[in-house]
């Protein structure tokens, strides 16, 4: 006799919550710290290029100083979306949303060791890719697109990020992460793409509308910012105030990525694992 709809949702319902969902992002940790190291950096190189479209796709939307603040700001932010839509549909290991194998650690499922160096390789891979998207991009002279306004918007935005305070970023990069790893728990409750993607979209616009600061998106802003300060004869891009140097570079990648960690690993990942992880029994 077949099954009702109601019968067939508490088999398999819609949407994995609570202590199903600790246990399923448990496995995606798992299955993250036993990747070959190649093959994980491999991975990392593609969503650290994803990323980067991303901010690219958003470069274009804030390019155009003609849309007013408020609507350039969303519009920008959800166009960024397309970065960790790529991430978590067409698979890519992206160093932020790697923050919650802390739930995996914190249940003894997986080493420390083994995550600290999940976290490593994928950030170097992360890198790599955005760099190699950032290549790309300029040679393809995306930033001279609306008379050079594209650019000059990718170059102020990197000087607005290296010479913000250095608490300012760490404060950035910790609710960053707060709204990607909630984006990403999101995508683990999912049972479908179009629940994904649905479900992250929220989340991610309004940490990219807000300016927060995601250590791998930055991977494709602060050098682009340099590259095009340095090398484009853009009038339009050499006017912009402000300068981007190397020293500020490093740092807003560093409180950033310690921010990413912050925001992500204990904010979420620590928050929901002690909220959800079964409890041992007392006698």
């Amino acid at each position: 006799m077949p099954l009702s709809a109601d019968e067939l949702k508490t088999l398999r319902p819609d949407l994995l919550a609570g202590a199903d969902l600790l246990a399923n992002t448990e496995n995606v940790g798992i299955k993250k710290a036993g990747t070959p190291a190649l093959r994980c950096f491999a991975s990392a190189m593609l969503a650290g290029a994803f990323i980067a479209f991303g901010a690219m796709y958003f470069s274009l939307v804030i390019g155009d100083s003609s849309i007013p603040f408020a609507a350039q700001r969303i519009v920008g932010g959800l166009v960024f979306c397309l970065g960790l839509v790529l991430v978590l549909v067409a698979g890519g290991e992206l160093f932020t949303g790697n923050v919650l194998m802390v739930c995996a650690a914190s249940s003894k499922k997986i080493k420390w060791g083994a995550t600290v160096k999940n976290w490593v390789i994928v950030w170097v891979g992360n890198l790599v890719g955005a760099l190699i998207a950032v290549f790309l991009i300029y040679a393809a002279h995306v930033a001279d697109m609306n008379g050079g306004g594209v650019g000059a918007a990718i170059v102020s935005t990197a000087v607005s990020k290296t010479t913000s305070a250095w608490y300012t970023v760490l404060a950035k990069g910790i609710l960053c992460n707060i709204f990607v790893c909630l984006a990403v728990w999101i995508g683990f409750a999912s049972r479908t793409v179009t629940d994904k993607i649905i479900g992250l979209i929220l989340p991610i616009s309004a940490f990219v509308a807000a300016g927060f600061e995601h250590c791998v998106a930055n991977m494709f802003f602060l050098p682009m910012g340099y590259i095009l300060q340095n090398l484009s004869s853009n009038p339009a891009i050499a006017a912009v105030a402000g300068t981007v140097t190397m020293p500020g570079i490093l740092m807003n990648l560093c409180f950033a990525t310690i921010g990413n960690l912050i925001g992500g690993g204990i904010c979420v990942g620590l928050m929901y694992w002690f909220i959800y992880h079964p409890k041992k029994a007392t006698a």
